[in-house]
């Protein structure tokens, strides 16, 4: 053998590099600036994204990937240590590797503030126990009519109502018709979601369990917990208590993403930042997903590339903080495949799974008939916070958005009065700007302007040429209609004062 055909020395696994103090020192800042998002409005109004909370944490991430030639970085933080990859596929290597060593604890939540919080335990399901596609419409209709009618007299979502409808539709698709009336489990789930991790959790989740029996007992089998108890003649199959945890957690990922990820595609189709349902769902979830920030904690050692991770390490996943340094800018021109659902690399931004979820990419798909269903009757309105296609925000939380949902059915102009819902006053919003109120009084000023115009049309009927008493009528009509046309200039003018 010639000194050319010698193998290679295998490299000894080395420790992760660890962060200079001044390097924790801004890296806890960036992480404690995200308690306070007014700071961004001075830097995005002049157009100075890099001093953006994002903007700056970026070019610190950017900074620790020049100088650790990308390789994942040990960070001490007041919130705890962490390993922190600095590339997106780095993080799914990473996290993948240890997950086939066995080597990870369940993950949980980090919010912006740096507290922890439960995340809804991963359990795999079956690709074919979902509901397909073309079933999912009929499913869908009677709770999006629901959703649609409650809509305020100015077009505008109640946060409460919409997330009321989305719950109720969520416990249709994943658990059937019945369980769509058991408003009490979407509770219990919530309950037992937020203890994961936590002493309290066994007991909680034992509650859940019996909360799902009856539906589990007597499964719709138009429902996926029908169509998950169906298949085979495996133990899954047989025994609804083995489902259980998997229907859970798609029930949980699904009633999130039509809560909250439904609403965000809605604010993208209004701003045009979007070209379909399917893939404003997809450039939600990849924008903002709904676990923005996670902690894998490490209970053995295990060897991924050449770096040894010990037990005990907290490896922390931000896919949001990473899109900017991975080339990912811009959205997928074509958002609608199999991976569509997950974040860069596969990573599900709905779940804690270390690796891909299927149930993810289910929810994904509910969510995008939603919209698309809901799409097809009315036309989205962003009311609040205002931004543009080419001006999307970093950060986009639900609890913030205002959408208003406009007929697509033309006025009348045929003489006929259009008669709407009355006017009603909206109730202020977590987060509510003047701008809000200025938005919705321009839409408010449009509705008396097509009203203004219907009335014209009937004053212009023949059928009040009969007699003098038709005459009065007319009259009355028009008067009716020009105070409604002084009232729209009002209003638009008032909308204008709040908007400049």
């Amino acid at each position: 053998m010639t000194t050319a055909d010698a193998p290679l020395p295998a490299t000894a696994p080395r420790r992760p590099a660890t962060a200079w103090p001044l390097e924790n020192a801004l890296f806890s800042a960036a992480m404690a600036a995200q308690r306070l998002p007014w700071v961004d409005a001075p830097a995005r109004a002049l157009g100075l994204d890099l001093l953006t909370r994002d903007g700056a944490t970026r070019a610190l991430l950017g900074f620790l990937r020049r100088t650790r030639s990308g390789r994942p970085v040990q960070l001490r933080t007041p919130f705890g240590p962490f390993l922190l990859p600095l590339a997106a596929a780095d993080a799914a290597g990473l996290l993948a590797a240890s997950d086939e060593a066995g080597a990870l604890a369940p993950a949980v939540g980090l919010t912006a503030g740096g507290e922890r919080y439960g995340l809804s335990p991963h359990v795999p399901l079956p690709r074919d126990a979902a509901v397909p596609a073309a079933e999912l419409g009929a499913l869908l209709a009677e709770d999006v009519g629901r959703v649609i009618a409650a809509r305020r007299g100015d077009g505008t979502l109640d946060r409460s109502d919409w997330q009321r409808g989305m719950l109720r539709l969520s416990r249709r698709v994943v658990a059937g018709s019945a369980a769509a009336q058991d408003t009490l489990l979407s509770e219990v789930l919530a309950a037992a979601t937020a203890a994961a991790g936590t002493r309290s959790y066994e007991g909680r989740a034992e509650a859940l369990r019996r909360r799902l029996a009856p539906h589990l007992a007597d499964p719709d089998p138009a429902s996926l917990t029908g169509r998950l108890l169906a298949r085979g003649t495996g133990r899954e199959a047989a025994d609804p208590d083995a489902a259980a945890p998997a229907v859970a957690h798609a029930l949980a990922l699904v009633s999130q993403a039509c809560a909250d990820t439904v609403l965000q595609a809605l604010a993208l189709l209004a701003v045009g930042a979007a070209a379909s349902p399917e893939a404003a769902v997809a450039e939600a979830l990849r924008r903002w997903p709904p676990v923005a920030a996670a902690v894998y904690p490490v209970r053995s050692d295990f060897v991924w590339q050449d770096l040894a991770v010990e037990a005990g390490t907290e490896i922390l996943r931000v896919p949001g903080w990473l899109r900017g340094l991975d080339g990912e800018g811009l959205p997928d021109p074509a958002p609608a495949g199999p991976s569509a659902a997950e974040g860069a690399c596969g990573m599900p931004p709905l779940c804690g799974a270390p690796t891909g979820c299927a149930a993810t990419r289910f929810a994904a798909l509910v969510a995008g008939h939603v919209v698309s269903a809901l799409t097809e009757a009315v036309r989205p309105l962003l009311i609040a916070p205002l931004f543009t296609a080419d001006r999307l925000p970093d950060t986009l939380d639900p609890r913030t958005l205002v959408v208003a949902l406009e007929d697509r059915a033309a006025p009348p102009d045929d003489g006929r009065v259009g008669v709407t819902l009355p006017t009603a006053v909206p109730v202020s919003a977590f987060g509510y700007a003047p701008a809000a109120y200025g938005a919705l009084a321009h839409a408010s000023a449009d509705r008396l302007e097509r009203h203004a115009q219907s009335l014209a049309a009937c004053a212009g009927n023949s059928g009040w040429n009969a007699d003098e008493e038709g005459e009065r009528y007319r009259t009355a009509l028009l008067d009716h209609a020009e105070r409604c046309a002084r009232a729209a200039d009002g209003v638009r003018r008032a909308a204008k004062r709040l908007t400049d």
